[in-house]
């Protein structure tokens, strides 16, 4: 099962408790909505409606009802503590300054949990009663949920043939087509990703998507998304240590969050076309593995020499953009796991974003700001190409100097995409090293609901 279905939501609102979302500049207004008896045990309590702060008021059968203290911030988050900290039962959000959108979000964000391989599960989320008109927030939960579930599983389950399998699964959903490549057919069209996967007994899969929304015309805006989806990666002959392999399952979280964007436009039936692309391999070691000093031909012609096996997810999308490329889309976005050098610099919250196109690139941070999913840009530095230069081949998939990692991982992509194309390179961690309210610890979605703000924003433009 590697697609939970959201089971935080009550299915009336009938015999639900209230939880009363309180700001401190209104406390005393709420204060004074309440029982005497109630308004002094909050005060007594030094209740000040911070953020996050929960009390609970007493009935004649327990608990009758809770309040929430959003602080002077509105975010999501805010409400993602309430599932677990709620007792179990029914409940349902009360009017007050806040956006129901995001509580709805940010509630079913906070109810995941990943107990698949748990003989023994822990207790079960409060149920929130959602009133109608909050599809796109669920919409926007279950994505999450299911990238959520893809890079948690471990890759002894979740294997290139299982991601490809899953893809295609997804795409049938929704009414996509889906092709899956395989064998010879991969060494003809995506050498680059063929060569990757050859260590590994679990031969690589790419899979393209193709879906049009029912008002899309011929003429619609083309969106092209790739995903690296390394479900295992041991950094090949120049192996990880054992520390930097922990957590190397999440080496397909850019095709996890690739999914779960296209999951996301496709329910909501944007009016464009969509093509995805998945490249699903293993970067293992073995006497098939690539050797550093390798040189391999790209989907493009250019020959590639093999500086490290451990930067395998450039390879992984160069041909993928290559082909996308070729379909000449309106805007064509990657995401990958892609760099240590970019958490470096950004640390573990922040995707880093590489883009061709400034005014794309203020909109997508701007968006990114207002829905809770932020970005920070960094710069397509011209200047350190060169640092990819080979003696042997056309281009080395890493630099020759030991800076700017994840700088150079963007210009190395950029050699594979079309001039004149709008692009866009994720590189995102895809994960939450330790739980906070709607962020428990564990595979994240990153950059997706931003990405798909701005794709929305966009078509309704045109």
């Amino acid at each position: 099962m590697l697609d939970q279905e959201l089971d935080c939501l009550a299915a009336s609102a009938a015999d639900t408790r209230p939880v009363h979302p309180v700001r401190p500049d209104g406390l005393e207004a709420f204060l004074g909505t309440l029982l005497p008896a109630r308004a002094a045990y909050l005060r007594d309590a030094d209740f000040a409606a911070k953020a996050g702060e929960l009390a609970f008021l007493p009935g004649p059968q327990g608990i009758a009802s809770a309040v929430l203290g959003l602080g002077t911030e509105s975010t999501p988050f805010t409400f993602g503590s309430l599932p677990m900290r709620l007792p179990e039962g029914d409940w349902r959000l009360e009017p007050g300054d806040y956006d129901p959108a995001e509580a709805t979000l940010g509630y079913c964000l906070g109810a995941y949990r990943y107990e698949r391989f748990r003989s023994v599960t822990g207790r079960g989320p409060a149920s929130l009663f959602v009133p109608p008109g909050h599809e796109a927030a669920l919409s926007q939960a279950a994505a999450t949920w299911m990238v959520r579930d893809l890079i948690n599983t471990p890759a002894n389950i979740l294997g290139p043939v299982e991601l490809a399998d899953f893809t295609a699964s997804l795409a049938d959903r929704y009414g996509a087509t889906a092709r899956i490549s395989a064998g010879d057919e991969l060494d003809d069209n995506y050498p680059t990703i063929a060569a990757v996967g050859r260590g590994s007994a679990r031969p690589p899969r790419v899979v393209t998507v193709h879906w049009r929304g029912s008002a899309a015309a011929d003429d619609a805006p083309l969106i092209s998304l790739c995903g690296k989806g390394v479900c295992f990666d041991t950094g090949g002959y120049d192996l990880k240590p054992s520390a930097g392999m922990l957590r190397m399952k999440k080496d397909m979280g850019g095709a996890a969050t690739v999914l779960g964007l296209a999951r996301i436009i496709m329910e909501a039936d944007l009016p464009l076309r969509l093509a995805v692309r998945v490249g699903c391999v293993e970067n293992a070691v073995s006497g098939t593995a690539m050797r550093p000093s390798d040189i391999i031909r790209t989907r493009a012609g250019l020959t590639v020499e093999i500086g490290n096996t451990d930067a395998e997810g450039r390879l992984v999308l160069c041909d993928l953009l290559h082909e996308a490329s070729e379909e000449a889309p309106a805007l064509l976005i990657d995401c990958a796991t892609l760099t240590g050098a970019a958490r470096v610099a950004l640390g573990p919250d922040l995707p880093a974003l590489f883009c061709n196109d400034d005014g794309l690139s203020e909109s997508l941070l701007r968006l990114g700001n207002s829905v809770h999913d932020p970005l920070w840009r960094l710069p397509l530095w011209s200047s350190y190409a060169d640092w990819l230069k080979s003696p042997v081949a056309d281009i080395n998939n890493v630099s020759s100097k030991p800076l700017a990692g994840a700088i150079v991982a963007g210009l190395y992509l950029l050699r594979f995409v079309r001039p004149g194309i709008p692009w866009m390179h994720i590189d995102l961690y895809a994960w939450n090293d330790q739980s906070r309210p709607g962020r428990p610890e564990g595979g994240e979605a990153m950059a997706m609901r931003a990405l798909f703000a701005l794709l929305r924003e966009r078509v309704s433009r045109t």
